[in-house]
């Protein structure tokens, strides 16, 4: 099959999960031996961040964003062949459905933003919504978790047609010169909490804050993650006093404060799946996160639970992972070996499969 895979979000200012798990999908699609991949993203003066560069050869459309979203909602143009030539399937990855003719299939991370349109930017919240509704029109939907799949049948989807793909993990090792190393060029302490999040205000990172103020003598708390939207960022440099905050981090220097972390700290509202999860349990690090989302399925039974509306629950889901550092860490350990990114591409390879052999 030829496969047109649309990697645009990999140019989003705030690039996050969206881009980083679509690119590891596409190395996993391709081990698969059964799918040429062809890129497609709009035209861009500049590169994307390092982390972001796609991994496949990419064709470029005449235009780029923000007109792109624009001109395939409001134009319906341009089209996806005109630079792909002919193909099986399109499949658009951060929900926003491409104009093809082919048989497309639509990724759609979380839709959140349908009941909390606040959280986005206001012309985030106008274009993914108007992407949400152009998504039913596709062959085939997939998501990364049952929890998003539920929302997207609520939504009105077609149950028949929202397929769960999760993500997966990589097992990296990290040795000891090079965490150091990591750990000293971010003059961290050997001690620290870790939370991976754009500052935008569903990571609900000012409860976290307030929550590891709560405990007596905490080891120090590391944000990692670039400035998002709606202030977050300028509200916890203003308040949260004797918090590392270190920006938008490498992949390999993630890797390294996964893997000294005491535990990651990840109470966010809602997430579509939570990757950081997965990528903690991977380095050996506990996990404490939020009941009743995406990330405790992520989780798989192998982390802390708190509620993340609640401070108190997560000072104390903070001080019992500490606490219970060494079952976690086993427990994580097996988790992330059951999620992998191998079974990832077989199954998103059975979608393209599937829509292709009902359209013939």
């Amino acid at each position: 099959m030829r496969v047109a895979y649309t990697l645009e979000q990999c140019w989003h200012r705030v690039p996050g999960g969206t881009a980083r798990s679509m690119l590891r999908l596409a190395q996993a699609i391709e081990e698969t031996g059964a799918v040429e991949l062809v890129g497609v993203v709009g035209r861009h003066r500049n590169p994307p961040e390092a982390d972001c560069v796609p991994t496949i050869d990419v064709q470029r459309l005449p235009v780029g964003r923000p007109l792109l979203y624009d001109a395939w909602d409001r134009l319906n143009w341009p089209k996806i062949e005109s630079v792909t030539g002919p193909i099986d399937v399109c499949h658009s990855t951060a929900g926003i459905p491409a104009v093809c003719g082919a048989p497309q299939v639509v990724t759609i991370h979380d839709v959140a933003f349908l009941r909390r349109p606040d959280r986005l930017t206001r012309r985030g919240a106008r274009v993914l919504t108007r992407a949400v509704e152009r998504a039913r029109l596709a062959e085939a939907v997939v998501c990364p978790s049952h929890y998003v799949r539920s929302d997207l049948i609520d939504a009105g989807f077609d149950e028949r047609r929202v397929t769960v793909v999760p993500w997966g993990v990589d097992i990296v090792g990290v040795d000891d010169a090079t965490a150091v190393e990591v750990i000293a060029r971010h003059s961290l302490p050997d001690e620290f909490m870790l939370a991976v999040a754009t500052l935008e205000p569903r990571k609900n990172l000012k409860r976290l804050v307030d929550a590891h103020a709560r405990i007596p003598h905490p080891p120090a708390l590391v944000v990692a993650g670039a400035p998002g939207w709606g202030g977050v960022a300028e509200e916890l440099h203003d308040t949260a006093s004797g918090v590392h905050f270190l920006g938008h981090v490498s992949a390999s220097d993630l890797q390294a404060l996964y893997s000294r972390a005491q535990l990651l700290a990840y109470p966010s509202e809602e997430e579509g799946f939570g990757l950081p999860v997965l990528e903690a349990m991977a380095a050996g690090t506990p996990v404490v996160t939020s009941r009743g989302t995406a990330t405790e399925e992520a989780a798989g039974g192998a982390a802390v639970l708190v509620d993340p509306t609640d401070i108190d629950s997560i000072a104390n889901g903070l001080e019992q992972a500490l606490r219970d550092r060494e079952n976690l860490v086993a427990r994580g350990r097996t988790r992330a070996h059951e999620r992998r990114w191998s079974t990832s591409g077989e199954l998103m390879v059975d979608v393209y499969r599937s829509i292709v052999s009902r359209k013939r």
